[in-house]
């Protein structure tokens, strides 16, 4: 993997001066509305005018089922997705959010208790940081402290990523999940445009590249890394798209989960069945695994073992009934990810599932 090239402090110049709102960014790709849930809409109709529009994200990184739990929200910003995952995590439920531009954090803070009014909190369930995500332990970040781990458009401008991501594994709890959409680019891009700050600041300098992230990811044992989403990105400023030359970038929604004794690096068959019984937020009638994992209210499915874990080994355990157990092996599990979009290979890791 190349050596990082961009700073801290670049990234704290363009979000924190640089940019006083979402509508000075120069592109689209930290900055979408893509696929918002339904059911976060009336949530973001509470939150405050400065929270959302100094909002800078490429997704939607909120899975449901987050009722009591532990959030941590990897550069939070003004707290848009960290409101947000409070309100869907409950009044016992805490989030911690983490950023370290102290303009974006002080907005955050300084919006905590009308937030928890709003949502009809007694008290604010948020805890906002200064710090950098590369040292979580440094703001106090415990190992195993964390239920879910979210980040929107930020582990691309991580100077050490593999610190970030060492990080995360750190402090998620096993059965724990990592659930987060970035910049993917699907070559290793020159040392020019990563040292770009406006490129950097616009998430396409420090994108990261989908096979250095897959190896980066085994090497941390995260051995089976889920695509849920991908759209596009397209540079439509002439003059930076004449920079990136012919890269191609996509927006990619990421789901992992922390079940290292269960999680091997090929889908194996051990003939289980999984049956989703309905009761996740969202839609009624399915709920999405990854992009080829739907699955239907009350329609069993044959999965791999891998798949079976995901949705029997963690919090998603009580909405499944899972038949079978891994006492008897068929071989590899036949099935591949689905076919990638946007000219950019649509599997973040391992060829599974």
């Amino acid at each position: 993997m190349e050596p990082p090239t961009l700073t801290h402090d670049q990234v704290r110049t363009y979000y924190g001066q640089t940019l006083q709102s979402s509508t000075d960014l120069k592109t689209s790709a930290c900055c979408s509305d893509e696929a918002v849930p339904e059911h976060h809409k009336p949530i973001l109709s509470l939150l405050p005018d400065e929270v959302l529009t100094k909002f800078y994200g490429c997704g939607s990184p909120i899975p449901p089922a987050l009722d009591g739990c532990t959030v941590l929200d990897l550069g939070c910003g003004t707290g848009r997705d960290a409101f947000v995952a409070a309100a869907l995590a409950g009044p016992d439920g805490h989030v911690i959010g983490v950023d370290m531009t102290p303009e974006q954090i002080e907005v955050a803070q300084r919006h905590r208790e009308a937030v928890a009014d709003a949502l009809g909190h007694e008290t604010p369930t948020t805890d906002f940081r200064l710090g950098v995500i590369e040292d979580l332990g440094a703001i106090g970040i415990e190992d195993a402290s964390v239920d879910v781990v979210i980040s929107n458009c930020v582990l691309n401008l991580a100077p050490d990523k593999e610190a970030a991501f060492r990080e995360i594994t750190r402090v998620l709890r096993t059965g724990g999940e990592l659930y987060f959409s970035d910049v993917f680019v699907d070559r290793r891009l020159p040392q020019a445009v990563r040292q770009d700050p406006v490129l950097v600041g616009e998430c396409l300098g420090g994108a990261l590249y989908t096979e250095d992230f897959r190896r980066l990811m085994a090497r941390l044992g995260w051995a089976d890394v889920r695509t849920v989403a991908e759209s596009p990105i397209e540079v439509e400023d002439p003059a930076l798209a004449d920079k990136l030359g012919n890269a191609r970038f996509v927006s990619r929604t990421i789901r992992a989960f922390k079940l290292p004794d269960l999680i091997e690096d090929r889908c194996e068959d051990y003939g289980q069945v999984a049956i989703y019984r309905g009761g996740v937020e969202g839609p009624r009638h399915a709920f999405r695994l990854d992009d080829h994992h739907l699955f239907e209210k009350d329609r069993p499915m044959l999965v791999c073992g891998n798949s079976a874990a995901m949705v029997q080994e963690t919090r998603y355990g009580r909405f499944f009934e899972v038949l079978g157990d891994r006492s008897t092996h068929f071989g590899l599990f036949d099935c591949a990810p689905a076919p990638a979009t946007g000219d950019a290979e649509a599997s973040g890791g391992a060829s599974c599932c």
